[in-house]
């Protein structure tokens, strides 16, 4: 487990350094309380203070979470950062909700190694295990649920992932030293709405204009709609549907999604999704001193300091877009998903005509014949390579749920008919967030570079390693803006 370094956490805790807002903890000997380094409360004295990595090695060190600054709203650290593999894929599949509906030893099993292996791992890279982190976060979700929402306790409960509502009122009176109850008469919310409203806090700077221009060209039709400066689409997730809008909070550097209460039990998962969506645990200066190196991009990173890489709230669906924009306009992209999902998706009730249907799942299209897709207009190669890909996804030889490796997935990818280098390393760079990924063959990229070969491409962006993703949209950015070079 890689060591804090003390003076250099306090620097940072004095100076309430938002670039290192999630990065560590720091716990005050004299109150019990641990917080998050851009707390406004006074700053304690060095010799009072210890630091963590992570809230739940601070839990469990004895201190509880500080109400001023509300430690479980901390963006969380970005793919990137130097977790071992297994560890990150298990962080992942547990801040997604996974130990809330299915035991450690089948967390396990499906990260291919024994439970005493995955708590040993954990244990000894964050300081917590499995189980101790999993409860940390359902935790942490029910105190914001009852601090921004007006849901009955025991709603509450089961929204963050709680069986039960005596084992819920339990530990939180262990971890907080009072009753949930205490905490919503406490909070200034809590005579708000019953709609259920998560707060999803990152680092800034964040471009939350050039996100929407992003994903208004790409929305998929009856799925998904931007407009208005919010992002909405309809979710089906953990056997339940329903919808959500996402808009940005003005009065602090986060992101107010609004979901129906017929999620209200997946909404751990959903909250993983849209942080990915968004890219909300990226690290803005970090990427930005890489890329600014180079005299073209650093020239888009001085326009647009705060730019992510979108994700994907479903990676399946992202790759059958992704497939759907082989050798295409956006736009005829967009149609295509269009009528894609009019004809194999599924109504859902919502307040938005404009987001009204489910995506197909990849087992609904896997059943489908060539014939049916290419009665879309697609090409009949094209048909194939979206049936292959649907039907590696059910059959497992295509895994795009992080529990394979980026490599290994891309490769897998690859091995299909009509799947090549470019739309490979884009599913990376969305679905399967990785950092690194980088089209060299794009069209928009070749050009924004001068008009180079994809060659040439790739060897100038090895220069911009860890991060040529986001390169990549920096590079797609400049294009429209007339930046480039």
């Amino acid at each position: 487990m890689q060591t804090l370094e003390s003076e250099t956490c306090y620097r940072a805790l004095s100076a309430r350094d938002r670039r290192f807002d999630g990065l560590f903890f720091v716990g005050v000997s004299t109150t019990g309380i641990y917080c998050r380094p851009v707390c406004t409360a006074k700053t304690p004295r060095l010799e009072r203070c210890a630091f963590y990595r992570t809230a739940a090695e601070a839990e469990r060190a004895g201190f509880r979470a500080c109400l001023l600054c509300r430690p479980e709203l901390a963006p969380g650290g970005a793919p990137v950062d130097s977790v071992p593999r297994l560890v990150a894929a298990a962080v992942s599949r547990i801040e997604g909700g996974f130990l809330n509906e299915s035991s450690l030893e089948e967390l396990a099993t499906e990260l291919g190694v024994t439970s005493r292996h995955l708590r040993r791992a954990m244990e000894s890279e964050l300081g917590v295990s499995p189980v101790e982190l999993a409860q940390s976060r359902r935790l942490a979700l029910a105190k914001q649920l009852l601090q921004d929402t007006a849901l009955p306790l025991a709603e509450v409960a089961f929204a963050s992932g709680f069986q039960s509502v005596r084992r819920f009122n339990a530990l939180f009176q262990a971890r907080f030293g009072r009753p949930p109850s205490a905490l919503r008469r406490e909070s200034d919310e809590a005579g708000g709405s019953r709609s259920l409203v998560l707060r999803l806090d990152y680092r800034p700077p964040l471009d939350w204009g050039q996100l929407l221009r992003f994903l208004h060209g790409r929305a998929i039709p009856g799925v998904e709609h931007v407009g208005d400066a919010e992002y909405r689409r309809t979710v089906r997730l953990g056997g339940k549907t329903g919808w959500l809008v996402v808009r940005h909070d003005a009065k602090r550097p986060s992101l107010r999604a609004e979901v129906s209460l017929s999620l209200a039990g997946v909404l751990m998962p959903v909250a993983a999704r849209l942080r990915a969506l968004f890219d909300l645990d990226a690290r803005p200066e970090v990427i930005a001193e890489c890329l600014g190196r180079d005299a073209l991009l650093g020239r888009c990173v001085g326009l647009h300091p705060g730019l992510r890489v979108l994700g994907a709230f479903d990676p399946f669906e992202m790759t059958v877009r992704a497939i759907l924009g082989q050798q295409v306009s956006v736009r005829a992209a967009t149609t295509l998903s269009g009528r894609l999902v009019e004809r194999f998706g599924e109504p859902v009730e919502s307040p938005h005509a404009e987001a009204s249907r489910l995506f197909p799942l990849p087992e609904t299209l896997a059943r489908a014949t060539e014939d049916d897709v290419a009665s879309l207009g697609l090409p009949g190669a094209r048909a194939r390579s979206l049936l292959a890909v649907a039907r590696a996804v059910v059959g497992g030889s295509v895994r795009l749920n992080g529990r394979a490796g980026v490599d290994e997935t891309m490769a897998a990818l690859e091995a299909l008919p009509g799947i090549g280098a470019w739309t490979a390393h884009y599913v990376a760079m969305r679905a399967l967030r990785w950092p690194d990924a980088f089209p060299a063959s794009d069209l928009g990229i070749r050009k924004a570079l001068g008009g180079i070969t994809a060659k040439a491409a790739a060897e100038r962006a090895e220069a911009w390693r860890p991060w040529r993703s986001y390169a990549a949209v920096h590079l797609w950015t400049s294009l429209s803006e007339g930046a480039g070079g």
